[in-house]
């Protein structure tokens, strides 16, 4: 036993060198130690090995344990090691790591072939060990078909007709009848003869009932949560693959209607400048999922060995910030579009009381800093992007992180209540035969419509379930609200570029002029001119030459071109 000596801070090579042949019980704890060099416990045999406390212990050579024997336990807890020794973990039955917050990686499986109890810091690193049974007894199991029969034989026999092992191990746990037959080297005398396959010193000590027929299934604790289920970031194989196809699109679809309408040497009017604002808070919602999909690439199969680093670090973060930001920006930016065409369409023949680019850029300004306010607070300790392997904010231990989470998700039912409450009036108005504009509106209203239910139709499942696990009732697990997150919660950001801007005319106006300065498409670019001017002429000819409101005409000319 060493321990309280903060001056020793290495254990050097053959520091144990000379000690008896019986096993030992080195309990090195609470003391100054940095390193443990190579060879350091060469020729021991050891039982157990206590390096429990060693708060400043953050290596041990990958050749520490060889040359020595053991040991059974291994106790690191509370030290600050960073990794484990690749040789010498064959023998462990016990590891305990508690409190090894630096311990965030394990070494290969096959390295634990004996283990049969760990205690461990991190809940994912028990999904490593799930159902991983000791190699040289529990692996024989599955090769021998007879092993499972002489079990069920053995489980039926009365306690009478069996054979228990004595103190010197000589006999094993056999039925009456086969204990003289079951190790005989005539094989020949019995069908259960494996001397053929076993070395005498490999059935040494093996009591069939224990060893084979209750085989050891390895107990790990933490075991993992609901939160954190043993399983890749994405789960299911299906949603690897949508993923890259769903995030693709969102970002080379809102790149592009980004690009197109910053590089338009048309006009940047208040529809323009809310569109550009709604793509960029898709594009971001596009990165998120590249960001999550890729990490899910890199960890196929070990996440549990990455998980810690993942969850914790700064690309969890960043992930979290850029799907919350781009969430709450692109439903402020569609209750804003939403508005901007009721506005419009409402007061049609006042052009004094149009929306104007000076007063559309503050009204987003403060979407921007709310959405960045809100996409912040979970990395100043309101909620969690920690919490989950996809950096939701899903953590609501606090009464002000539950506050948090009911905050968004009821400003999000309202901006879905005031959405509907403002085409249900557009929808009112351009049935008014009265307006001039009537049959312009109405084909701005039905596309805008498919817009902003189709977001909100993809949004509502996700609402549902969050505010029910926001009041603790969780009515879907985390592995299925994967399949939420794949399937509906980034629709909106692929579909807003192509329902919004790709499919209208001024887009597509605006594409071919800007691949004529790239010369391409100059014919297609040219009759989109000629179209837009004689459009431009028709409609000015029309409002001067009509005897009534210049103003209704006007807005007409208006509409018209929202419309393209």
């Amino acid at each position: 036993e060493l321990c309280d000596n903060l001056r020793m801070t290495t254990i050097p090579q053959n520091a144990f060198q000379g000690m008896n042949n019986e096993s030992l019980t080195l309990k090195l704890y609470k003391n100054g130690f940095e390193d443990i060099h190579s060879h350091a416990f060469n020729g021991t045999k050891l039982n157990q090995l206590i390096l429990k406390d060693n708060k400043n212990l953050r290596r041990i050579h990958n050749d520490a344990l060889r040359g020595a024997t053991g040991p059974d336990v291994l106790d690191i807890s509370s030290t600050a090691l960073e990794s484990l020794p690749s040789y010498g973990l064959e023998a462990i039955q016990v590891l305990n790591a508690t409190s090894s917050y630096s311990l965030k990686r394990l070494p290969p499986l096959d390295k634990f072939s004996s283990l049969l109890e760990a205690v461990l810091t991190y809940p994912s690193h028990c999904c490593a060990f799930r159902n991983l049974r000791t190699e040289k007894k529990n692996s024989l199991l599955s090769i021998f078909d007879n092993f499972s029969k002489e079990c069920e034989s053995t489980m039926r026999k009365p306690t009478s007709e069996i054979f228990y092992r004595d103190d010197s191990y000589n006999t094993s746990l056999w039925s009456a009848e086969k204990n003289t037959y079951l190790f005989a080297t005539d094989e020949e005398a019995s069908p259960y003869s494996y001397s053929a396959i076993f070395d005498d010193s490999e059935m040494t000590g093996f009591d069939f009932e224990y060893d084979f027929c209750q085989p050891k299934i390895l107990t790990c604790t933490p075991e993992p949560d609901a939160f954190n289920p043993c399983e890749d970031i994405l789960g299911y194989s299906f949603l690897r693959v949508l993923i890259w196809f769903i995030n693709i699109l969102a970002i080379a679809g809102n790149f592009t209607v980004l690009l197109v309408l910053i590089t338009s040497h048309y006009k940047l009017t208040v529809p323009r400048f809310l569109m550009c604002n709604l793509s960029f808070a898709d594009f971001c919602m596009g990165l998120y999922l590249l960001l999550i999909a890729s990490v899910d690439a890199q960890t196929s199969g070990q996440y549990y060995n990455h998980a810690i680093d993942w969850q914790t670090g700064s690309g969890c973060s960043t992930a979290g910030f850029f799907t919350v930001f781009a969430s709450e920006l692109s439903v402020y930016t569609l209750t804003v579009i939403t508005i901007e065409r009721w506005h419009t369409i409402t007061y049609a023949m006042q052009l004094d009381r149009k929306l104007r680019l000076r007063h559309a850029v503050p009204i987003m300004l403060g979407g921007w800093i709310f959405s960045i306010l809100i996409a912040v607070l979970p990395l100043l300790g309101v909620s969690s992007y920690m919490k989950v392997s996809i950096c939701l904010p899903m953590d609501i231990e606090t009464g002000l992180s539950q506050a948090y989470i009911l905050l968004i998700l009821v400003l999000n039912v309202v901006a879905f209540i005031v959405i509907c409450a403002c085409y249900i009036k557009i929808y009112i108005a351009v049935q008014n035969p009265e307006l001039v504009a009537a049959n312009k509106d109405t084909k701005v209203a039905k596309r805008m419509a498919i817009l902003i239910f189709t977001d909100f139709t993809c949004m509502a499942p996700i609402s549902f379930f969050a505010i029910s696990a926001a009041f603790k009732v969780p009515l879907i697990t985390v592995t299925n609200s994967k399949i939420l997150l794949v399937l509906f919660y980034p629709v909106n950001s692929c579909a807003n570029p192509f329902l919004y801007a790709i499919f209208t005319k001024a887009f597509r106006r605006d594409f071919f002029l800007l691949m004529s300065k790239l010369g391409c498409c100059k014919s297609r670019a040219e009759l989109y001119r000629m179209n837009y001017f004689s459009a431009y002429t028709s409609n000015c000819k029309n409002g001067s030459s009509a005897a009534g409101p210049s103003k209704a005409s006007q807005a007409l000319l208006l509409l018209s071109a929202l419309e393209k």
